[in-house]
């Protein structure tokens, strides 16, 4: 897909057309209801071949080149335009398979829309046939956190004056404790991959996504790994038991912590240029 793209529209009609979704024709949604982005007209399917383009027509002066990077640079304005279009999204891949547009993505016509789609028929419905009856889940695995150590006890009455520390051995404590970080990380890492390379197995497709930064989500331990997998529908169920069964061994249970989520619309596999195998993705939809 292209990257959102803010254009002029005609300067008779004062709006432009938004597109956020395309689905097969044959399982196109009815989508009274569905409110779309605010201030714009009615959300409606346009055909382009086997396909059905979901758009809006919207206000021009909110979406010209003018305009739009300032608003979408406003964080309150921002959640809410990309509330509204994920609503849309979401509306659709309740009934159909989707591939989703990035956020502001416009076109000066209907006519123009209906092209640009329909110039690349073929790989939406390539696409679109892989994600038929199927969901994205999240896997992601955390470090579990680091039990505190005992306290010292306290001696019954006051201790004679300490010698001054033996410089050799405070830095043997210090690299002491360095290496116990160090291996603690390293076993957590690699039991996020066993996790990893277990549930993926109940997978179409697997990518990892980029680690999430604690301290976006109020802090806490690091994660380890945040994984996306293309699951069949009736497969759910099937991760969610073989992800419990991982977290109650005690094995996995002292140095990580696994939470699913899900089912999401799979935005993580809906590219048109993406193939069957693995990715790496560059940032957290």
């Amino acid at each position: 897909m292209t990257e959102p793209t803010a254009l002029r529209p005609d300067d008779e009609s004062g709006s432009t057309v938004c597109v956020f979704a395309a689905c097969p024709a044959s399982t196109a949604p009815v989508l009274s209801g569905v409110a779309g982005h605010t201030g714009g007209g009615p959300v409606r399917l346009l055909t382009a071949g086997p396909l059905a383009v979901v758009a809006q027509s919207v206000p021009a002066a909110d979406f010209a080149p003018e305009t739009l990077p300032e608003r979408l640079g406003d964080p309150a304005e921002l959640e809410r335009c990309a509330r509204d279009h994920h609503a849309v999204i979401t509306a659709v891949a309740r009934t159909a398979p989707v591939v989703p547009f990035p956020l502001a993505t416009l076109y000066l016509s209907d006519e123009r829309a209906v092209a640009a789609v329909a110039e690349r028929a073929r790989d939406f419905v390539r696409v679109l046939d892989r994600l038929r009856h199927r969901a994205e889940w999240g896997v992601k695995v955390t470090a579990a956190p680091v039990a505190p150590a005992p306290a010292a006890p306290q001696p019954a009455a006051p201790a004679a004056p300490a010698a001054p520390a033996d410089g050799r051995a405070y830095l043997a404590r210090v690299r002491g404790r360095q290496q116990e970080r160090e291996e603690r990380q390293e076993v957590a890492w690699r039991t996020a991959e066993q996790v990893y390379a277990v549930v993926r197995r109940t997978a179409v497709a697997a990518r990892r996504l980029r680690p999430q930064d604690p301290v976006l989500g109020g802090g806490g331990p690091r994660q380890l790994l945040n994984a996306a997998l293309l699951l069949d529908h009736h497969r759910a169920a099937e991760l969610r038991e073989l992800a419990g069964t991982l977290a109650a061994d005690p094995a996995i249970a002292r140095h990580a912590r696994i939470e699913v989520t899900g089912p999401w619309v799979p935005y993580s596999f809906a590219r048109l240029d993406q193939g069957d195998e693995e990715e790496r993705a560059d940032a957290v939809l």
